[in-house]
């Protein structure tokens, strides 16, 4: 197998274990990693891809892959200055975490709750991707995304992309049609609206000397940044050191109807308000509560600080994950009357 391939070349073989960041091994059939529009194009004219890849981050492997798997390696960032905000485009393969770590640091706001969550710019808005009381949608102005079939480059604006909770139309509606080459932020300079209010976000700003007394520094998006990367390290397993993905299952949105239901069984359970009504319930409590926290089945399991996080300790298969993850969703409905849904891509 190869494990470095080349870009725009069409390889056979090629291990996907490294592509991944479940560390899962894999077989690419053929393989074609794409650093150009231009290549992508040419990509396309050989073969419809059976697998578009990413950064890896939100994809369980179970078997090999037949056909092509095209490995999707666009970079660059540019900037462009409205007057009180900036206009910033990130090509489809650039590192997530990287991009909003350069927009941090350039002084720009409005992504900083999203640091540290794993992946790549061009997955960002097929799973409207949040944190932290802020979601991918409240920055978007718009993608641009090539036919897999015309190779046509089309435009979408944010009302063209259904964006909900976890969603687009890139998932479903569109689901296979597109492939995103590029994404483009508004995001502040000078003035922001931060949200430092979420979760234990404001406890880490406050640790930082950051107020309103004297002495004390303003808030700023690197502060928020500084506050979310420690906690999601504080929860979250990095995947360079145990095979992740991060969240793996959606947490569910019940009806006001339904959460009453629930509650009036469990009225312990955490839940916060939805904007257009009903509860969410956060699914690493349904599976913690369900005792699976910390579970070891030989090389996969539940991360032991967070349930909602399945782990490959080395040498797992992406069956056994799938099976595991499906056990605890037959185990939490039975348990809770609660379905949980897989965050993650299957294939």
């Amino acid at each position: 197998m190869t494990d470095s391939p080349p870009a725009s070349t069409l390889l056979h073989g090629v291990s996907l274990r490294r592509f991944n960041t479940f560390g899962l091994e894999s077989s690419a059939e053929r393989y074609f990693r794409a650093t150009s529009l231009g290549s992508l194009r040419e990509a396309l004219r050989i073969e419809l891809p059976t697998l578009v890849l990413g950064g890896g981050s939100n994809l369980l492997l179970t078997r090999d892959v037949p056909g092509l798997v095209l490995h999707l390696d666009l970079r660059g960032v540019r900037v462009l200055p409205k007057g009180d905000y900036v206009e910033v485009t990130a090509a489809a393969g650039e590192n997530w975490h990287e991009f909003v770590a350069y927009t941090v640091d350039a002084g720009y706001g409005g992504l900083e709750n999203l640091s540290l969550i794993p992946g790549s710019v061009g997955a960002s808005p097929v799973q409207n991707i949040g944190a932290y009381g802020v979601e991918l949608k409240d920055r978007f102005v718009s993608l641009k995304a090539l036919h897999r079939e015309t190779l046509d480059l089309r435009e979408f604006r944010a009302e063209d992309c259904g964006f909900g909770y976890r969603h687009s139309v890139f998932k479903r509606e569109l689901a296979g049609q597109y492939i995103i080459t590029e994404v483009t932020f508004r995001l502040s300079v000078g003035e922001h609206d931060l949200r430092a209010d979420y979760g234990d976000v404001r406890e880490h700003v406050v640790a930082q000397g950051v107020g309103e007394a004297p002495g004390q520094s303003r808030l700023s998006p690197k502060h928020i940044s500084t506050a979310v990367i420690a906690i999601r390290r504080s929860k979250l397993p990095d995947p360079a050191e145990i095979g992740n993905s991060g969240s793996f299952f959606k947490n569910p949105e019940l009806s006001l109807s339904d959460y009453e239901s629930f509650a009036a069984l469990h009225p312990s359970a955490p839940s916060y308000e939805l904007p257009a009504g009903g509860r969410k319930i956060p699914a690493g409590w349904l599976i913690e509560q369900a005792g699976w926290k910390g579970h070891r089945r030989g090389a996969i399991g539940v991360h032991d600080r967070q349930a909602l996080v399945l782990v490959n300790h080395g040498g797992g298969s992406g069956r056994e994950l799938f099976a595991l993850a499906r056990e605890i969703q037959a185990d939490v409905e039975a348990k809770f009357g609660v379905a949980l849904e897989m965050e993650v891509n299957v294939f």
